[in-house]
């Protein structure tokens, strides 16, 4: 369902500590068209394998743009009798945030323009120039779009396009760590296709839960990390477009699936992977997303005016040498 990102690689190490009533459990399954796997302290295995299959369908039936009678795929295809529920609503919400923060760099309605590059739900259109991309972006602009206050959405162009698929993954695992505590469980690492999110904390060695940051440079059947950072009640995710391109098989033309919304163009920033902790994973998602767009300069910029966001950026020099920008916030996370 969502968009490629970079794979996080984990690192949970669990010794035996004097808590004697929280035990570690694993479970593993499938969502979002991806993997995850969840491990929890509790005193006895859990039954909870059906209220995370709740948490998957009610994100998918509300914001997938694969399930065709989706909430999300219905306002795209024009119903304006979409009444939008708690999640889209939500997920709407966040959004704005973001594109507002952002200065539109993050836009939810990028939708027309990543079908039109082949990284949407729609076949790709055979030719791509400016021409296209001025008319393309007449109907990209989160502030075309609002929720009624009867919950149905208004679009100031029936082709909007919404594609929340930067940000609903990390909201979906959001959603199952708000399950897991409606469980009781205080400690907990959820990882979902690459992006995390911690709770409390490894109770069995009584410290913060380790996770690795991955190097670009690693392959996809070995993967190294570059650094392994503490996570405590905070998200991780992350996104990169060194693995995630199209090459347009008549112009040889390379188009990266982040797509910059001010300028229409799915063309590389400086910014080669971006990944950012944050309170909880939908923004954690999002802001990866935003600085791949933005480049490096500007996610400078707008980073020390975000509470409790920290990234670590890779990115290229003017001489296209590699070069890494870290803020204070997340080099205090890292251990090694």
């Amino acid at each position: 369902m969502m968009k490629q990102l970079l794979f996080l690689t984990i690192t949970a190490l669990f010794f035996s500590c004097g808590n004697e009533t929280a035990n570690l459990n694993v479970l593993q399954g499938n969502a979002f068209g991806t993997t995850y796997s969840i491990q929890y302290f509790a005193e006895t295995p859990l039954e909870v394998e059906k209220g995370i299959d709740s948490v998957i369908y009610l994100v998918n039936k509300s914001v997938s743009t694969y399930l065709p009678k989706s909430d999300i795929s219905r306002i795209n295809q024009g119903d304006t009798t979409v009444v939008t529920d708690a999640i889209f609503k939500e997920v709407f919400r966040i959004s704005e945030t973001v594109y507002t923060n952002s200065q539109g760099y993050f836009d939810p309605t990028i939708g027309v323009l990543r079908n039109a590059y082949g990284f949407g739900d729609e076949k790709p259109l055979e030719r791509i120039d400016s021409t296209t991309l001025d008319s393309l972006r007449k109907f990209v602009g989160f502030r075309k779009v609002t929720i009624l206050s009867d919950g149905t959405v208004r679009k100031e162009y029936p082709e909007i396009y919404f594609d929340f698929n930067a940000i609903a993954k990390g909201y979906g695992i959001d959603l199952i760590g708000r399950y897991f505590e409606s469980q009781g469980v205080d400690n907990y690492l959820i990882e979902l296709g690459g992006e995390l999110l911690a709770k409390g904390k490894n109770v069995e060695k009584d410290k913060s839960w380790l996770a690795g940051v991955e190097s670009i440079d690693s392959e996809i059947e070995n993967r190294t990390a570059s650094a392994i950072i503490k996570l405590e009640d905070k998200a991780m995710a992350a996104s990169g477009n060194y693995r995630k391109f199209r090459i347009d098989p008549q112009k040889g033309q390379k188009y990266v699936h982040t797509i910059n919304p001010l300028t229409g163009r799915a063309q590389q920033s400086d910014v080669t992977s971006a990944t950012v902790v944050a309170p909880n994973c939908a923004l954690a998602d999002a802001y990866a997303t935003t600085f791949m767009a933005m480049g490096l300069e500007k996610s400078k910029e707008l980073l020390p005016t975000l509470d409790q966001v920290e990234a670590y950026l890779t990115y290229v020099d003017a001489d296209n040498n590699p070069k890494l920008y870290i803020t204070k916030g997340f080099q205090e996370l890292i251990v090694k």
